[in-house]
């Protein structure tokens, strides 16, 4: 038979979570929320306060969804899975450009995104919009994308013209930065009225490319 806890005087926010049995992150979702009122004797919750949310804690736990803050890949996942799609890669980035999914905080250097808002994203187009906007290509799937040579690409990279969304970590080369490079950013670059296009691509290999003749960006600290 299990001993009961003893009720305490107040609690902290580890006590809180654990005896209430919300984890560490659906707690810090309801203080947010104020589904919990903030700490009533300097930093600590009176037994008043606690025995209160306890009487309620599966409306609490329902407010809370059921999904963490997590990073892009996980949110990906979760969407990819949610609405039986494919979801490319720079999605979550994408939404929270557009304002359909808040960014909150981050964890090792990398965003984290609301799950709360995960938990309750019900409008599929607005997924699948932001899958083909903000798809991300590494540099040589990019330059296939805009049917550039190499030279032809680095010249919209040196004139600004194109500019990485994001950055990764090489799997095959440690510590390598890898520049990622947005779908939506790849197809305003081909509306763009100071290119040539059809010069350009019929522009034999070995050839000068006719992009030589933009202007470098000047860059600023």
């Amino acid at each position: 038979m299990t001993t009961p806890l003893k009720a305490l005087s107040s609690y902290g926010p580890r006590q809180f979570g654990d005896r209430i049995g919300l984890s560490e992150w659906q707690f810090e979702r309801a203080l947010r929320l104020e589904l919990i009122p903030a700490a009533d004797q300097g930093g600590r919750w009176s037994a008043t306060v606690f025995n209160e949310v306890a009487a309620h804690v599966d409306t609490v736990r329902k407010a809370v969804g059921t999904i963490p803050d997590v990073g892009a890949a996980r949110a990906e996942q979760h969407l990819a899975e949610r609405f039986g799609i494919t979801v490319n890669p720079g999605t979550a980035a994408e939404l929270s450009r557009r304002g359909h999914l808040p960014e909150r905080g981050d964890y090792r250097g990398n965003t984290l995104y609301c799950g709360l808002t995960l938990d309750l994203f019900a409008d599929r187009r607005k997924v699948e919009r932001a899958s083909r906007a903000g798809h991300l290509h590494m540099r040589d799937e990019a330059a296939r994308v805009l049917e550039l040579r190499d030279a032809d690409f680095e010249h919209l990279v040196r004139s600004g013209l194109l500019t990485h969304s994001e950055t990764t970590v090489s799997s095959w080369h440690k510590g390598t930065v890898v520049r990622l490079y947005r779908q939506a950013d790849l197809e305003r670059v081909l509306r763009s009225s100071r290119v040539d296009w059809a010069a350009v691509r019929a522009t034999p290999k070995g050839r000068p490319s006719p992009l030589a003749a933009l202007p470098t960006r000047t860059r600023t600290e």
